[in-house]
């Protein structure tokens, strides 16, 4: 058995017996796994499904639970929000950047409704409430928020802005707990097969198709026959220094990487079997500046005293700009009418404070005339209602003149900045995995986060997004591997 490996299939040949057998072989228990195995049920499949730990979870258990929906849902009808398709389309296109997939932007803004109201059908909770403002998660149990940049520049001139983030029932954050308990539920009142404590090892190939999988168990080496074949549903590598360093290094900025096993095993197999993995570069970081919301009305300079985003957009793509920015930190300025004390998990420190900027400046360090010059301008333009620099729009375009002042440091390597890859497998709309000429990779199926969906660009993430993504390319994956098994596929 030498030959089972993360990085080339086991061959056919090398097989001694399948011990095990099953239409369709799900690996990971996450929310992209649960909706792979749901959907492969319905289309009439036989599912095992293959988890590491000892039960469900993965990154989506560790998630807020919040799901991005757009296009008209009962949500967004019972708070008064006209959002068409077209509109929902033309944002997930624009916040894909230079990484998106029209294809994927397309079909998940159709089906975006229907979806939303099948995960209600596997038992999901919703408030079904709107909670105006600007949140990273409701610390009650509300429903529908603003969890992009759907109303900042330059999305708010691209598609008529509305939110979008489904959040599930749940007080407090973290409600991805609770949308796992509620998968987990119905994965196994449908008669998926679950298998905890299994490590896949490898994948099965006979010659270019994947026929099955290796997993390790009870400290035994298991030969699973999925005769419709393998969806790889295992999450990204966060958690894996090795490919970081080789694909990902600028997440070397920064220090709080979220996973569960996130150490990009599926998509090594994906790889070694043929699959191509795209955007690997991409990451989505954030620093959770804006609790209180006031701190949106500040304004964000590099270590040169340069602005360099536009404040009023999600705090992922501003903290993702940050990341970019020289000189290790950023800082968040502030008057005296807008500071509040930032929660301590955020790890932010007072910087420097004055009496005017020009005082700030000079305790931050900074060239004269730098930092004081950029305030001078963003006050002046502010008190019009305007920002030609970057667009900051009304009401958190506002004049930062009521003394004293103080700026606010986040530092990449000791402030609190949370990041999780975002490059994967390449997959077609029905999860198939593809070759680096476009082609399928026979049987072989992935979803999630070990591949690159909907949330491809670091950039343009919204809160929402990866759920969104692994919940619905999960069921899509799940099925075509059923409908594989039936010929049909």
């Amino acid at each position: 058995m030498t030959g089972a490996s993360l990085h080339r299939p086991l061959p056919l040949a090398d097989v001694p017996h399948w011990d095990l057998v099953c239409d369709v072989a799900v690996v990971g228990f996450g929310a992209a796994g649960a909706c792979a195995a749901l959907a492969a049920r319905e289309n009439g499949a036989a599912v095992m499904l293959f988890e590491r730990n000892a039960g469900s979870g993965g990154a989506s258990g560790l998630s807020g639970g919040e799901i991005y929906v757009g296009g008209g849902s009962p949500v967004q009808k019972a708070a008064g929000f006209d959002d068409d398709v077209a509109d929902f389309a033309a944002y997930l296109k624009a916040a894909g950047g230079p990484c998106v997939d029209v294809a994927k932007c397309d079909l998940y803004a159709r089906e975006a409704v229907a979806h939303f109201a099948w995960l209600q059908a596997q038992g999901v909770p919703y408030r079904g409430n709107y909670l105006p403002g600007k949140h990273i998660e409701p610390t009650d149990d509300s429903t529908l928020i603003w969890s992009g940049s759907e109303a900042a520049a330059p999305y708010v001139d691209q598609a008529r802005p509305a939110p979008r983030g489904h959040v599930v029932q749940h007080m407090g954050w973290g409600g991805g707990r609770t949308l796992m308990d509620r998968l987990d539920a119905r994965v196994r009142a449908v008669g998926v097969d679950v298998r905890c404590n299994a490590r896949v090892v490898s994948l099965v190939a006979d010659g270019v198709a994947i026929v099955g999988l290796v997993v390790r168990m009870d400290n035994q080496l298991f030969h699973v026959r999925a005769m419709g074949g393998v969806v790889l549903a295992s999450g990204g590598f966060v958690m894996n220094e090795d490919m970081r360093r080789r694909y990902c290094p600028d997440t070397f900025r920064i220090n709080d990487p979220i996973g569960d096993k996130d150490d990009g095993a599926g998509i090594l197999m994906g790889m070694g079997a043929g699959g191509d993995a795209i955007h690997m570069e991409q990451f989505f970081t954030t620093c959770p500046w804006t609790i209180p919301e006031s701190h949106a009305q500040g304004v964000f300079v590099n270590v040169a005293g340069q602005r360099f985003i536009n404040e009023d957009c999600y705090h992922g793509r501003v903290s993702r700009a940050a990341v970019d920015q020289p000189g290790g930190r950023v800082y968040l300025l502030l008057d005296n009418a807008r500071f509040q004390q930032p929660p301590d998990f955020a790890r932010m420190s007072i910087a420097g404070t004055g009496d005017s900027w020009e005082e700030v400046e000079a305790e931050l360090g900074m060239a004269t005339g730098t930092l004081s010059a950029t305030m001078a301008v963003y006050n002046r333009h502010a008190a019009e209602g305007r920002d030609p620099l970057f667009d900051k729009r009304p009401p958190m375009l506002v004049p930062l003149d009521q003394g004293p002042f103080v700026a606010l440091e986040l530092n990449f390597q000791t402030s609190y900045f949370s990041f999780f890859t975002l490059g994967g497998l390449a997959t077609n709309t029905d999860g198939v995995v593809l070759d680096r000429g476009g082609a399928p990779v026979r049987g072989l199926y992935a979803a999630g986060r070990c591949t690159s969906g909907l949330p491809a660009w670091g950039h343009g993430y919204a809160s929402g997004l990866s759920l969104a993504d692994c919940t619905f390319f999960g069921r899509q994956a799940g099925a075509a591997a059923a409908r594989h098994m039936t010929g049909h596929g």
